[in-house]
């Protein structure tokens, strides 16, 4: 679904719509640009911590250290060295949390519509995972999330599950109503936790 959204690959029947508008009709900067992903492997440049939060230098210094703060990230850059301090390959002077923090950094400097999150807290510690989850509960309540998930806690709270079973719909409804029909493959998964 998200390669859809981002017009990596083409549908072969049907559209997908956003604010009644075809994807297929947007200019792909235009429509990526609405747009934010945090993948589950973070990606991150071989570059500055400013080139990874704002790859295309849109931002000022202080709106860059806003959005690291509030993503809990200001003292770690500060102790790296700053807006310049290079991130190293693949970000490796820095901690699997931080660079998942570092991409949310950007989704959230972006004030992207729609958010897209591919199980971004599977590889980091149960700290790091409550504060990534804090932070998108606090900053995203106007933008619409999808998140791709394995945990269940991670979803609780959303609006609406969607439980795919062997790439068919098993399951859609709000977490309190599936959790009440006790024939529904979620209501299944959340006994097992």
């Amino acid at each position: 679904m998200f390669l859809v959204l981002f017009r990596i690959v083409n549908l072969h029947g049907g559209h997908v719509t956003i604010d009644g508008v075809d994807i297929a009709i947007l200019q792909l900067k235009r429509l990526r640009s609405s747009l934010a992903i945090i993948p589950q492997d973070p990606f991150l440049f071989c570059d500055s911590v400013r080139k990874n939060v704002d790859p295309s230098s849109q931002f000022k210094d202080t709106e860059l250290w806003q959005v690291l703060e509030r993503c809990y990230l200001k003292n770690a850059v500060q102790e790296l060295g700053g807006l310049e301090a290079d991130v190293g390959e693949r970000g490796r002077n820095l901690s699997c949390g931080q660079r998942q923090l570092i991409c949310l950094a950007r989704a959230l400097l972006k004030k992207a519509k729609i958010l897209c999150i591919d199980e971004a807290t599977a590889s980091v510690d149960f700290e790091t995972d409550k504060l990534i989850q804090k932070t998108i509960r606090e900053e995203f309540q106007s933008s619409t999330v999808l998140t791709i998930a394995h945990r269940i806690e991670t979803i609780l709270d959303s609006d609406r599950v969607l439980v795919m079973d062997k790439g068919q719909i098993a399951d859609f409804d709000s977490p309190a109503e599936l959790r009440r029909n006790n024939k529904s493959l979620f209501s299944t998964l959340v006994d097992e936790n």
